[in-house]
């Protein structure tokens, strides 16, 4: 079903259940006092009132959606995810629903089975409402979602249609796709959170790759504990007790990265702000300078990913190359000029630089910094990736909390970045800074 096409329910639900993080919403079905069509049916309402000006579904149809819901009532519980709706970025496989990598080329295309961490979802309970639409190939190319705070300005992307439809309140948890910054940065420019976890910590089988060495499966929600959820139960990480969070007293590092001078004004004095409000609130906080062998890293990450693009898409680009965007064939040709030598040698730098940061982590359990340049940008473009390309090439956990406004009134963000395989002790230390900031 075309989203134009999502109808009102017959049924209105007007208890505004879609505005419950998914940890509420598990705890009160767990309890009794939900079920999983109420909450379905409240996120759908949401939808069919805002699809038209946010434009965040490739694939919707509300009455499956609600059957499933029905029949996860009628079964007992499976998980804390289970009767929780779930979008799916449009490059991750469903099996009965189509999955077109937001390309032309793959107009209608339905998958035979679904990726593994739908399967999972599906397997613990969980409910996917529909397919988020993605840029073309999780790329850069604009499509056609709009920023739910202002339908002028882009979401970001490429995780586009899962930033807008959780900032909007259509859906309380989905899954994006980070390579670059494709996760972080439309999380900051709707205002939510958003999650790209240590490399390879959701199983990345049935995702359209484009880097293999860099595609990271994470989740865009508006709550941490929401986003400690879904890994945990993806991941078999224990569940994270954010009790005694407040007693904290964190290491943070703030880090501006070689390319402080690309974020604006507003975007410098939020995060130094931030700084000195963590500061006050009993964070150790002090400034992390890295040297100049990082400053490579971004150029390493575009010559790296490209040279994988390239590979990746294949088929696409000697079959279909006209229905491929002049930005990702550019891409694509920059990648065919990239030799293995030079890839290896990217690859060295790259495993060099993840040693050199692990020792930075010895002094600190957090590092802080921007989220993206500024607020979000016109819709003819996805913003600029360059505060996220350093932490994924490094196969960092990562993960952006709103703070802070722009110029214009738009959400501004600052991301937070602990060393790789501590995605637990982001939560807490993140969790512990949002709640001292949020009281500023």
């Amino acid at each position: 079903m075309a989203p134009s096409a999502v109808p009102v329910l017959s049924h209105r639900c007007n208890a505004m259940h879609n505005r419950l993080s998914a940890c509420e919403a598990s705890r009160k079905i767990a309890a009794g006092e939900l079920t999983a069509e109420k909450l379905t049916a409240s996120c759908l309402e949401r939808v069919a009132e805002r699809e038209t000006d946010v434009q965040a579904w490739a694939f919707i149809d509300p009455d499956t959606a609600i059957k499933q819901a029905r029949l996860l009532d009628q079964q007992p519980r499976r998980s804390r995810l289970h009767g929780i709706p779930f979008g799916i970025k449009d490059v991750i496989d469903t099996h009965d629903m189509p999955t077109q990598y937001g390309s032309k080329i793959y107009e209608g295309n339905q998958p035979g089975c679904d990726a593994a961490c739908v399967a999972q979802i599906r397997e613990f309970g969980g409910l996917i409402m529909g397919k988020t639409v993605s840029t073309e190939f999780a790329t850069r190319q604009p499509n056609k979602t709009r920023n739910p705070l202002n339908p002028a300005h882009t979401p970001g992307g490429s995780s586009s249609g899962s930033a807008a439809a959780v900032a909007d309140f259509m859906v309380p948890i989905a899954l994006g796709t980070q390579t670059s910054s494709s996760i972080v940065r439309p999380a900051a420019y709707c205002g939510v959170v958003g999650y790209k976890p240590s490399f390879g910590l959701i199983n990345r089988a049935g995702l359209k790759f484009l880097s293999e060495s860099l595609d990271t499966i994470g989740s865009l929600t508006r709550t941490i504990p929401d986003a400690a959820l879904i890994v945990e139960e993806l991941s078999g990480l224990t569940p994270t007790s954010f009790e005694g969070v407040d007693k904290l007293r964190p290491r943070i590092g703030l880090c501006r990265t070689p390319w402080w001078n690309a974020a604006d004004d507003a975007s410098k004095a939020n995060l130094e702000q931030a700084a000195r409000t963590l500061a006050g609130a009993g964070a150790r906080v002090a400034d992390v300078t890295l040297d100049d062998s990082f400053a490579a890293l971004d150029g390493i990450q575009i010559e790296l990913s490209s040279y994988e693009f390239n590979r990746a898409l294949t088929f696409e680009r000697t079959h279909h190359a006209d229905l491929i965007s002049p930005h990702l064939l550019g891409r694509i040709a920059a990648g065919g000029k990239v030799t293995r030598q030079r890839y290896e040698e990217c690859v060295t730098a790259t495993r060099q630089a993840r040693q050199r940061i692990a020792d930075i982590f010895r002094d600190f359990d957090i590092l802080i910094s921007p989220s993206a340049p500024g607020e979000a940008p016109g819709i003819d473009s996805t913003g600029e990736p360059i505060f996220g390309l350093l932490w994924t090439l490094l196969r960092l956990p990562c993960l952006t909390l709103p703070c802070g406004h722009g110029p214009s009134g738009l959400p501004l963000g600052i991301q937070f970045i602990a060393a790789s395989g501590q995605d637990k002790a982001l939560f807490l230390n993140a969790e512990w800074s949002m709640r001292n900031l949020q009281r500023d």
